[in-house]
């Protein structure tokens, strides 16, 4: 690691504006779009046409194209190309100069607003690599962009936080922007070192990095959050089956997701957290969701969220893809072959595919364990804020009875809507429908009573004296609708349907 030679690479690639606006004044947003889809050739014919320091960098750095040494050394003026080589980005072939890692400008968004970053990672298909190295550091993904999306809002101070399986760095640096200090550990001397690079390229300190497996670089130490997107892939063991440390844990089937969320309870302090994704298999009539909420140990509670649900043969088909291998590849059919042998021999029939959320439960009360499939479109930017939610409401509501359920005071939030479809002709609706926009854009058929409750919480009136009002509009016995409907009150209250008043 060469700090100061970072230093002049963060400035080099500042002069240049190599970042997301500078790519899309430069490219399009056309082309800017096709690299999303690691379609290269549109930016590359962009920037060919715009010669300058920009298009140098956005051609060697994000491309990974080979470039002609004397351009880098006019786009690098602080670093230069001897510092770029000892840097490790590049090595020398003649009078060209060859990418050895792709450093890309990354936009994002969370609860403290907008920014971007530089990230340093391995080339990839969108540089045209395939297959990938088995030591391959991912950059940015659709995971990562997940995972970051899954964190609480930043509305309560957090001191130590854990990235668990940090890859490029790239949630480490996300959790940095409101814990004191960050943990960031890998399996993989290479990650960590991408980690590091990152993490001074962008101007971050109080990161940490560990080398080790899951939690033992951490052992005895308790966080405040722990984020991770672990090596999750189920992959079969066995002898020529490629393996990719960024991706494979080196376990029989979902073992490892087992261990990491087993591991939770010891590592988080009193009223810490966590956010993962992960896969489970659903294996010989046990199903997967279930096998995931009993792995968490006592005192933890657990939100499981499967988004997807996939066949042996799709799930083979799509992380031999990850892997660049394609169906039209020699290897496919015996590599595809390797994995429906081992879901077979060990009774697989589906792999769920999801995300978990857990918080140190305490004493006093049993642990949550909610268990959900969610596969509507969510729109990410609600989640961290809506889990978050989620857990107070459920530790909340498991600590009170129907009597103090009846006088608190619920509203309904400006994101929930009603839709009402009738025949034509009909006296009244036939279908009563309560829709979410934010939370996990839920969508939930109601009757004529509890559409009339969620419509009448505004904050105002306690939930029991809307019962007795409803009962007596609807000429119903109280007690008998109370009884149907508190259940279903604390449902709606826990998925974000109905929030408690706080004033």
């Amino acid at each position: 690691m060469h700090p100061a030679h970072i230093d002049a690479l963060a400035r080099d690639l500042a002069t240049a504006s190599l970042t997301s606006e500078g790519i899309r004044a430069l490219v399009g947003a056309g082309a800017e779009a096709a690299l999303a889809r690691a379609v290269a050739a549109p930016a590359r014919r962009a920037a060919l046409r715009s010669p300058g320091a920009r298009s140098t960098l956005l051609r060697a750095l994000v491309l990974g194209d080979a470039v002609p040494a004397d351009e880098l050394a006019d786009a690098l003026p602080s670093l230069g190309v001897d510092g770029a080589v000892a840097l490790g980005i590049v090595a020398l072939d003649g009078d060209a100069a060859r990418p050895l890692v792709a450093i890309r400008p990354c936009a994002f968004r969370d609860a403290l607003g907008e920014g971007e970053w530089w990230i340093a990672s391995d080339l990839d298909e969108l540089a045209g690599v395939a297959p990938l190295r088995p030591d391959h550091v991912l950059g940015i993904g659709g995971a990562a962009r997940t995972l970051a999306a899954l964190l609480p809002p930043a509305d309560a101070p957090v001191g130590a936080a854990l990235d668990l399986g940090t890859g490029c760095g790239v949630i480490a640096l996300h959790l940095r922007r409101f814990a004191d200090r960050v943990v960031a550990t890998d399996v993989s001397e290479r990650a960590l070192r991408f980690a590091a690079l990152n993490a001074r390229l962008n101007g971050v300190d109080g990161i940490e990095t560990r080398l080790g497996s899951l939690f033992e670089p951490v052992a005895g130490e308790r966080f405040d959050l722990i984020a991770s997107n672990p090596p999750f892939v189920i992959t079969p063991r066995e002898p020529g089956v490629p393996a990719f440390e960024y991706r494979d844990g080196g376990r029989t089937g979902d073992a490892l997701m087992g261990e990491v969320v087993a591991g939770l309870a010891e590592h988080l302090t009193a009223r810490g957290e966590a956010r993962l994704l992960g896969n489970w298999e659903s294996i010989a009539g046990a199903d997967g969701l279930d096998r995931a909420g009993a792995w968490a140990s006592d005192g933890l509670d657990v939100w499981a969220i499967e988004r997807e649900s996939l066949d042996p043969v799709r799930y083979a088909e799509l992380w031999l893809r990850d892997g660049g291998t394609l169906p039209r590849d020699a290897d496919f059919p015996r590599l595809a072959g390797a994995w429906l042998d081992d879901f077979e021999a060990r009774g697989v029939t589906a792999i769920g595919m999801g995300w978990i959320a857990a918080r140190a439960s305490g004493g006093g009360r049993p642990p949550l364990r909610r268990l959900e499939r969610v596969g509507q479109a969510v729109a990410l930017e609600h989640v961290g804020a809506h889990l978050r939610s989620a857990l107070d409401d459920a530790a909340w509501l498991a600590g009170i009875d129907d009597d103090a359920l009846r006088e608190t005071v619920l509203v309904a939030p400006p994101d929930v809507t009603e839709a009402r479809h009738q025949l034509p002709g009909a006296a009244g609706p036939n279908v009563i429908e309560l829709r979410q926009g934010g939370g996990l854009g839920r969508s939930l058929p109601v009757d004529t009573a509890l559409a009339a409750l969620v419509g009448a919480s505004d904050g105002e009136l306690p939930v029991g004296t809307l019962l007795a009002a409803i009962a007596g509009l609807l000429e119903v016995d109280e007690a008998v609708l109370a009884a149907d409907l508190l259940p279903r009150v604390r449902e709606l209250v826990l998925t974000g349907f109905l929030h408690r008043r706080r004033d």
